[in-house]
């Protein structure tokens, strides 16, 4: 196994602080949304550090817009380092997009023009982010539904260039690609194929609303069986890499997202050919 494999994880959700903490799931980390607990004390935090005595823990940020042409916003990095010291996160993501205009965050990860303007600027950015945090971070691919013109390379080209000239990390999003895919027509596997191996550290697996004609990236279903798909061939590439399940909007009960887990766990397994651990009721030791 790679040095940096987590194993498979959750996202942390509110509706399962308590029976996290009754039940002890067998998974091996979460993942929470940093921006849920960038305050002083109240209830969430108390359940976060309860939860974090108990499971590794890695933090996913979606207000960075590391993409936007505005100055970045330092009291939100002071309030996400601070949190990431009280964490100790295994690392910490956020996603190759912006986000806000003229200080009003849209809340939407909007997509990037790809082209060398644009690659400069972003690559820039993460590194005085970097600086600032003083540690790597990841970035994620985006799902989108519209494209700019005055790109000129491919968004998995971008990408590439983004965390080799910024000496940063990736989150690959599995769902994100086959969203994306569908939407602007091109074939997931060009995709998969074209990122670099030796800077993902972790993929996302999610959900999606599919209309035919386009598909919504809603994180409210159950993994899809294309992504499934896509997600052997992407192990087929990168070899075990930490993975985890995102459920945004209609969240099932935790035993729900433990058998999907468990679905993800075997499908590496037999992939890999390898057994793969169950958590840590099974000896695995959190931190």
């Amino acid at each position: 196994m790679p040095e940096h494999f987590l194993g498979f994880g959750l996202g942390l959700r509110t509706d399962h602080f308590q029976d996290v903490l009754e039940q002890k799931p067998a998974l091996d980390w979460f993942e929470v949304v940093s921006e849920n607990f960038m305050v002083d004390g109240g209830k969430p935090k108390h359940y976060l550090h309860a939860i974090r005595e108990h499971y590794p823990m890695v933090m996913h940020g979606v207000s960075m817009s590391i993409g936007s042409t505005e100055p970045l916003n330092m009291d939100y990095l002071r309030k996400l380092k601070v949190l990431a010291n009280e964490l100790q996160p295994q690392w910490l993501s956020d996603h190759l997009c912006w986000t806000t205009n003229k200080q009003v965050n849209s809340h939407d990860l909007l997509p990037l023009p790809y082209n060398e303007e644009t690659l400069q600027h972003v690559a820039d950015r993460i590194s005085r982010v970097q600086d600032f945090l003083g540690r790597q971070i990841l970035i994620e691919n985006v799902s989108s539904y519209m494209s700019y013109k005055d790109s000129d390379m491919s968004e998995w080209q971008f990408i590439n260039e983004v965390v080799k000239r910024a000496d940063c990390l990736m989150l690959l999003d599995i769902n994100n690609i086959y969203v994306s895919a569908r939407n602007h027509n091109f074939a997931p596997l060009d995709y998969l194929n074209g990122i670099d191996k030796d800077r993902v550290r972790q993929f996302h697996l999610a959900g999606h609303t599919d209309y035919g004609d386009y598909v919504i990236d809603t994180h409210d279903h159950e993994v899809a069986d294309p992504v499934w798909d896509l997600y052997r061939q992407a192990l087929q590439r990168f070899g075990y890499v930490s993975t985890m399940i995102e459920r945004d909007d209609n969240i099932p009960p935790l035993g729900e997202l433990m058998a999907e887990l468990d679905t993800a766990r075997n499908i590496a397994a037999q992939t890999l050919n390898h057994t793969v651990s169950t958590g840590i009721s099974q000896g695995k030791q959190a931190i």
